[in-house]
């Protein structure tokens, strides 16, 4: 297998393009390399700010083997952290847990605050003595992991090299600016998982564009056809489809959720879903919203971390639970619609003879476009 062949294929104007080599697919060497280049060098999604509500609240989580804790801070911002001791390189925490007062190493009891400050040493300068004249703990805090939340997404840039993140994601910000308002979680029902034996970057793909809904997703096309949707391209940050005949769901009393304040007319009919690369998706309608946060596992093995927010919070809307339950499900359904896809195209990425495909000039352009992307990060990797 040729792990490096040239990318600048992919990189030319989408009529004459091919797709990624099928080394970036099923190629654990390529996997790692992404995983330098694509991964930890932008805003990757982690997780959901929702899981750590209240002050104290950590959550351990593994991002492609590195080990890291979520926490909520005494000031409600959520922080990440590489989650080992500064001492000797122990696991912190291994379970999500309320932190009453520090985060206690359980190895030899150093003790870290919220905000990851060293804040006790015991015995370090022998029984007794709590101090050491070689031991600073100024300089001996947790390691952050650059962070920021986003449509409660916690987005993270682990080597800390891409610009901000209002300033990377800048074009997109500006396009939802009327969805500038808070989401709130749909509780323990609206959110769920799927496992799919696939590279992660399928799912990404299949998200973005609209072209396999007549087949794959018959119940949706019936009413939002082909003919009803719309590409979304922006080169180096994101790409998506829209839709102008978003249905709203309607209880069989006739109410609906909530919709988001002061929306323009646009978003009557009309909803928008785009992949945030590398490797988040996000939906928005007039009433709710959905995130979807790719987790790679290996190269053929992806988790897909679903959860579904509204305009109005459960307390406020107890009536609607059960319509609540009623979009959960018919979202998990359209989501289990698109398992066999990726995982049938992370097959064929066994197939020697296949050279990346060829994309529909009309209906392919998301997914070149991340394609393109992917390519010049690893391109760019490279040249490091």
């Amino acid at each position: 297998m040729n792990r490096h062949s040239p990318l600048s294929p992919v990189m030319t104007a989408v009529n004459t393009a091919k797709g990624l080599p099928n080394a970036h697919y099923i190629d654990p060497e390529i996997f790692a390399e992404e995983k330098r280049s694509v991964l930890f060098a932008n805003w990757a999604g982690l997780g959901f700010a929702k899981d750590v509500p209240e002050v104290g609240d950590a959550m351990p989580m593994d991002f492609l083997g590195m080990p890291l804790l979520v926490v909520r801070d005494r000031d409600g911002a959520v922080g990440v952290f590489q989650n080992t001791c500064r001492h000797r390189g122990m696991i912190l925490v291994d379970k999500p847990q309320k932190i009453a007062g520090a985060i206690r190493c359980p190895y030899h009891s150093w003790c870290y605050g919220l905000d990851g400050a060293l804040k006790a040493t015991p015995h370090v300068g022998g029984p007794g003595q709590n101090r050491h004249s070689d031991v600073d703990q100024n300089e001996l805090g947790l390691f952050r992991v650059r962070s920021h939340v986003w449509r409660d997404v916690i987005f993270i840039n682990i080597d800390g090299t891409a610009p901000e993140f209002e300033e990377a994601h800048a074009t997109l910000l500006e396009r939802w600016k009327e969805f500038d308002q808070p989401v709130y979680p749909g509780g323990e029902i609206s959110s769920f998982q799927l496992t799919v034996k696939s590279n992660w970057k399928l799912a990404v793909e299949n998200y973005c564009e609209s072209y396999h809904l007549p087949w794959v997703h018959p119940g949706l096309n019936s009413y939002s056809r082909l003919e009803d949707h719309y590409n979304i391209e922006e080169r180096g940050a994101f790409s998506g489809q829209g839709t102008l005949v978003y249905r709203q769901l309607t209880a069989e009393d006739g109410s609906r959720f909530p919709d988001f304040a002061n929306l323009g007319a646009q978003w009557d009919e009309g909803a928008e879903y785009i992949a945030i690369y590398p490797n988040t998706l996000i939906g928005v309608q007039r009433d709710h919203s959905h995130a979807i946060i790719l987790e790679p596992v290996d190269c053929g093995k992806t988790i897909e971390h679903i959860a579904l927010y509204y305009a109005k919070s459960e307390a406020k809307t107890p009536e609607h639970e059960a319509l609540r339950l009623t979009n959960a499900q018919q979202w998990k359904v359209i989501f289990e619609e698109d398992v066999f896809v990726v995982e049938g195209m992370q097959k064929g990425r066994h197939g020697e003879f296949f050279d990346g495909g060829r994309f529909s000039p009309a209906m392919d352009g998301p997914t070149h476009n991340f394609h393109h992307w992917v390519a010049s990060q690893v391109e760019l990797g490279r040249t490091l």
